[in-house]
């Protein structure tokens, strides 16, 4: 017998988020359902901080102070940016439309 655990996605293609621990924020354009990166990647990371493989991780085109840049974050570390501020990753008008209340719009003819 085998358990499926079902997990959906907590945040959206398009939404505004941060992270949670480090000083970067972004916009969701796309989501792979459980880790899909290399092993190295994950070794990379501190073991103390080293985030489950099994939940959503979210690709972002990200910003911090210095630069521009796309990450791949787990669910578990990101919360919603409430900021209101547009991203202004230099991506953005590529694939996403106006923001509104925190979420861009896809433009048309772009899926995810």
């Amino acid at each position: 017998m085998t358990d499926t655990l079902e997990r959906s996605a907590k945040f959206q293609i398009g939404q505004v988020v941060k992270h949670r621990i480090y000083p970067f924020r972004g916009v969701i354009f796309d989501v792979d359902p459980t880790y899909n990166n290399t092993e190295e990647w994950l070794a990379s990371i501190p073991e103390d901080r080293r985030p489950l493989r099994d939940q959503p991780y979210y690709y972002l085109l990200a910003e911090n102070d210095e630069s521009y840049y796309e990450a791949y974050v787990s669910e578990q570390n990101l919360v919603v940016d409430n900021s209101g501020k547009p991203v202004e990753h230099p991506q953005i008008n590529k694939m996403f439309d106006e923001i509104r209340n925190g979420h861009y719009s896809l433009k048309c003819g772009q899926s995810h």
